[in-house]
């Protein structure tokens, strides 16, 4: 089969039932994975496996519990549960490998495969290319003996415990009694966990996508539709909105009034409640280099730092571990909290946002803008061949951008991880000056390819 990468920065994904996402790949996921997670000695070997509500999944977890049983693992299936769920459940039954199928905020149309080592973490780049290199090999190497098999079972309290958990990352002797609460669960792999942790610890909950059908996950709702859960806060008057993406690691809030609340506002607000209660470690955030300087000023002015990484949760979840740092996310939502999880996880960000809420006694609106935002634009320009970003043209733009903005601002051009495209951002307060900037730098990109 040649050289073939499956992995991409976020564990393998793709169109349900085309490569990479087809039942084959699975099966070779699970024998490569199985065999490469049964060490010498002869203990049962686990794998823990959840997903969330796509119907797609119904074809890729059988096909992944075939390749890890007849690698002699046993399996344990739990079905819908979010993502930080999966990693969470992965070391509390000391299961060696724990696997989340999700295209998380992509439709249905998508899917895809995540895995996880013993401690809940995402594996390491080195150990994905190890299970990669083993899938191209012979499917009938290294099969267990028939009497060796995995026995599958499906555990039915894998929810409680998660809820249990999320319920024991709230602030002891506080309830959220008296506050209406409007919870979006983009019809995914949330949308029992949210709204009975919601409720039991005293909310009122107003819940809108918790009716998933298998293709329905995402559609005009959930965190890239901001806008339904804007509407469901209106119509229930509620006091904040939560919502969720597909498979609930990540979150959007929003304001008594429908106002959207992003992921770099959420990280300020809980920075600075833990930094006033003496629970922030490391000294300040990790985020990555898309957050706004905003976030960057507010915590500086607070004498708190904020770390930059490349894109993606992965990177910010390392610097984290590194630095010892407790809380670390990405503008889009995606909030770590690393006294409490592995992994981004929107349920248990959202439960922070409602503690800081509840103890302040002021409505949302008034809590929602710990900064001011500083002007950012950013455009992405697709390109055909070749590498735009070495040439002499565009080098000379982007050196002229940065001497523009040098002291008032910063630049960013990075070409996509997963696609032909260059991203251009800026920001600055002379919000003119960031435009022409951006455009300078777009203009000189697509003349070079």
């Amino acid at each position: 089969m040649g050289e073939r990468h499956y992995f991409g920065t976020d564990g393998i994904r793709g169109r349900a039932n085309t490569h990479p996402m087809t039942p084959e790949v699975a099966l070779r996921v699970g024998l490569a994975a199985g065999r490469l997670f049964m060490s010498a000695d002869n203990r049962r070997h686990l794998v823990v496996i959840g997903k969330d509500t796509r119907l797609s999944g119904y074809m890729v977890e059988p096909a992944l519990v075939a390749g890890f049983c007849s690698a002699g693992m046993d399996v344990r299936t739990f079905g819908p549960l979010p993502t930080p769920g999966v990693a969470m459940m992965t070391r509390s039954m000391r299961a060696d490998i724990g696997v989340m199928i999700s295209a998380s905020h992509n439709s249905y149309l998508d899917n895809g495969i995540k895995l996880f080592g013993p401690d809940g973490y995402k594996l390491s780049d080195k150990v994905e290319q190890k299970i990669e290199s083993m899938m191209d090999e012979d499917l009938g190497a290294g099969l267990a003996p028939a009497d060796q098999l995995g026995r599958v079972r499906r555990i039915d309290d894998a929810q409680a415990r998660y809820v249990e958990i999320a319920k024991a990352s709230f602030p002891k002797g506080m309830s959220l009694q008296g506050l209406r609460v409007a919870v979006d669960c983009a019809n995914g792999a949330g949308y029992k966990v949210a709204p009975t942790t919601l409720y039991e610890l005293g909310a009122e909950v107003c819940a809108v996508g918790v009716e998933p059908n298998g293709l329905n996950i995402n559609a005009d709702c959930g965190s890239t539709h901001p806008e339904t859960l804007a509407e469901a806060v209106k119509r229930y008057r509620a006091d904040i909105g939560i919502a969720l993406d597909g498979d609930a690691d990540r979150l959007i809030v929003c304001d008594e009034r429908g106002q959207i609340i992003d992921g770099d506002q959420i990280m300020a607000m809980i920075a600075l409640d833990w930094a006033k209660r003496g629970m922030l470690k490391g000294g300040g955030v990790v985020a990555t280099v898309m957050s706004n300087l905003g976030l960057e000023r507010r915590l500086n002015a607070e004498g708190l730092t904020l770390e930059r990484t490349k894109v993606g949760d992965r990177y910010v979840m390392e610097r984290m571990r590194e630095g010892g740092f407790n809380l670390g996310g990405e503008q889009s939502g995606h909030i770590i909290l690393h006294d409490h999880a592995t992994t981004g996880d929107g349920l248990m960000s959202a439960l922070q946002v409602l503690a800081v809420l509840v103890e302040s006694g002021r409505p949302m609106s008034e809590l929602a803008k710990q900064f001011e935002t500083v002007p950012q634009k950013l455009e992405n320009v697709r390109y055909t061949s070749g590498k735009p970003l070495e040439t002499a043209g565009v080098k000379a733009a982007i050196a002229d951008a940065e001497a523009r903005l040098a002291g008032v601002g910063r630049l960013l051009v990075r070409p996509s991880g997963t696609e032909k495209l260059i991203r251009v951002m800026a920001e600055g307060d002379d919000a003119k000056l960031v435009k022409s900037v951006v455009a300078d730098v777009v203009a000189a990109v697509k003349a070079a390819g």
